[in-house]
């Protein structure tokens, strides 16, 4: 407290207001009677959550970690990878937990150096699925840090030498639905949606004798995914956003076929809400290496506060009953031959798009800082 490091002299210790607080109760309350009024307090809480907020508030005050999967086309933007760091801080922090990565581009250094960012927040196990034969393939600036070494070992560890020797990303998707209670995962994707679509057209297998689409109905709650665009950018009604655009076919396939709720981050909303390069160069610094850093500095060094698209979908993933994105009402996203994204109100739709209020930018980028910049559980924060 401000007045202990003020005047400790006269200020009471914790251990002294407990006593006062303590006595001061005990005073005016036999024990038996305490523990019924302590009771009493507690039930009153619960009862007034369930009047505010509708079972929800009670719901929201027992959650359980939300089962999350999390498909990317880690390789092009440093986007992704602040993303994982977010998606890592929400699971120490015991509102998500990852059940799995799949990765959506096909670059052999994209599963390894997924395994080594899991592994710096010490979760090593977790699985990853690639893509593999047909998925979209591109370079990158940063996967590379893979395979950096310091002193004869891996700058950054991991187990996996190449992305080759990865299972396939329809396979790792259905083990960890099938796990799953009904109605209880959420899909984040912040890439193309060549993995969600084979999903779609899966077979039943060892996994579950459910084929994909009816899989998909069953286990997951909602599709976050950045995609697509909902205001003109650059004065463009029809803007032809790159995740969709680049696997065109898949994404149609998503938007027409995906049979649980969808929630659409456009361009616009990353767009604007630049990362500041400050917390790349600041509150990374408890280590002397951090992948997440690393890689927006590789992507595009400093001074550049880089816009950050991906870290709306987790964000509007997990929270999105607090207030940072506003949302449409239900409707349809259709994704258009040339790849432009058109909305179309309808009650009984199951789409929905965010919508970012100039009042709510600065809240969301706090967030967003305060989660991606979070040390790993084994790691202390700098002092």
């Amino acid at each position: 407290m401000l007045a202990d490091r003020i005047v400790p002299s006269l200020a009471p210790t914790r251990a002294e207001r407990k006593r006062g607080w303590t006595a001061s109760f005990s005073s005016i309350m036999p024990v038996k009677e305490r523990r019924c009024s302590l009771r009493a307090i507690l039930l009153t809480t619960l009862v007034s959550a369930v009047l505010l907020n509708g079972t929800a508030g009670l719901g929201a005050m027992m959650r359980e970690p939300i089962p999350l999967i999390f498909d990317t086309d880690i390789c092009g933007d440093c986007d992704d990878v602040l993303a994982m760091a977010m998606i890592h801080a929400l699971q120490s922090r015991g509102v998500c937990r990852l059940l799995a990565t799949t990765v959506s581009v096909d670059h052999p250094l994209a599963a390894p150096f997924v395994d080594a960012v899991n592994t710096f927040y010490g979760r090593g196990e977790i699985p990853i699925g690639v893509v593999g034969e047909g998925g979209v393939a591109e370079p990158s600036k940063y996967l590379s840090l893979a395979e950096e070494q310091e002193g004869g070992k891996r700058l950054y560890p991991h187990d996996l030498s190449t992305s080759r020797h990865v299972p396939g990303a329809v396979g790792v998707l259905r083990a960890a639905l099938a796990a799953h209670p009904d109605g209880s995962v959420v899909v984040v994707q912040v890439g193309f949606s060549t993995n969600l679509a084979r999903l779609l057209d899966s077979p039943a297998d060892e996994h579950s004798p459910l084929p994909g689409v009816e899989l998909v109905r069953r286990k997951v709650r909602v599709l976050s995914l950045m995609a697509g665009a909902f205001r003109p950018i650059a004065g463009n009604a029809r803007y032809r956003e790159y995740n969709v655009i680049k696997d065109l076919p898949s994404c149609r396939v998503l938007a027409a076929r995906w049979p649980s709720p969808m929630v659409w981050s456009g361009f616009e909303i990353g767009e604007a809400l630049p990362y500041p390069s400050t917390s790349i160069l600041r509150d990374f610094a408890y280590v002397a290496h951090h992948p997440v850093a690393e890689a927006y500095v590789l992507h595009q060094p400093p001074p550049h506060n880089r816009p950050t698209w991906d870290l709306s979908s987790v964000l509007a993933a997990v929270y999105l009953d607090r207030g940072y994105f506003d949302e449409s009402p239900p409707g349809t996203v259709t994704v258009e031959p040339d790849g432009a994204t058109r909305f179309d109100s309808d009650p009984a739709g199951r789409h929905r798009y965010l919508i970012l209020r100039a009042d709510q930018k600065p809240r969301v980028i706090e967030a967003m800082v305060q989660l991606a910049s979070q040390p790993p559980g084994n790691l202390s924060p700098p002092r």
